[in-house]
């Protein structure tokens, strides 16, 4: 889990009342334009542009852009606004998963926003398959998941890593209780924040620890990070300051996520 963001106030006057309708999505859109969320903040607040989003999100560490405030129905998503909060992230749909890997403070803010909306608007942090966000289904989602509801978009493209970022924002995976095998925690350096795995080798972040990886990532997780295979039973973690962790597996094994560099194994002295 990342820390809380600021935001940065830019009010658009391209909002209107919900309705009395109560938000059920999060939504995740790419800007296709803007590259900062100032200047995205500049074209929401010209009302001849006749849309908005309640905030923008780009490369700044722990800011983000807020336009609309979450009460009020943003002008994104057209016959879906009534029920959702939206994130635009200053990127391109068409980007692929190596040039989101270039941008991670942008998908770490998006993470942090995630769980905020969520915890705001009491709204499960889950990953909703398009037929759950268009069938009425409360969680997170991408334009896309829309479908014909949303302006039929395909933000925020095929290269968007969604798992990786629910996974940081603190949700779309299984929670740890409810994996198998025995579970082990770590403490960062400043002690606000651990890790915990579970001896089938998925790994939990939370505070200031920095999700890098676990045995289950099957595409490579933010530059210099690792996703790996553990061979054996996990039984055992240690942290490396708060971006970094070892998993030591039952036959020796030794690996290693983020800063944390590997020295040998203790099979093999």
């Amino acid at each position: 889990m990342t820390v809380a963001l600021r935001r940065d106030w830019i009010g658009s006057p391209n909002y209107s009342s919900r309705g009395g309708a109560k938000p059920r999505l999060v939504v995740l859109h790419t800007a296709e334009g803007a590259t900062t969320y100032q200047s995205l903040g500049a074209f929401f607040a010209n009302s001849s542009s006749g849309v908005s989003s309640h905030v923008g999100i780009d490369d700044t560490p722990d800011v983000i852009g807020e336009y609309v405030q979450r009460p009020q129905k943003a002008w994104t998503q057209a016959s879906a606004n009534p029920y959702s909060v939206s994130a635009e992230l200053c990127a391109f749909a068409a980007w692929s998963p190596a040039e989101w890997d270039r941008h991670p403070v942008m998908l770490n803010n998006t993470a942090a926003w995630i769980a905020e909306e969520c915890w705001a608007n009491q709204i499960p942090m889950v990953r909703l398959t398009p037929g759950e966000a268009q069938g009425g289904a409360a969680g997170v989602c991408q334009h896309v998941d829309l479908g014909a509801a949303g302006g039929s978009h395909w933000d925020c493209g095929p290269g968007f890593p969604m798992d990786r970022v629910m996974t940081m924002a603190g949700g779309g995976a299984p929670a740890p209780a409810k994996r198998k095998g025995r579970q082990m925690i770590a403490s960062t350096k400043s002690g606000n924040g651990y890790w915990t795995t579970t001896s089938d080798g998925a790994v939990y972040a939370f505070g200031d620890a920095q999700f890098r990886g676990s045995s289950f990532d099957v595409d490579p997780v933010t530059p210099g990070n690792q996703a790996v295979r553990v061979t054996g039973e996990v039984v055992g973690i240690a942290g490396c300051g708060n971006d970094g962790y070892w998993l030591l597996a039952s036959d020796g094994g030794i690996f290693t996520f983020g800063s944390a560099q590997f020295h040998g194994r203790p099979d093999r002295v």
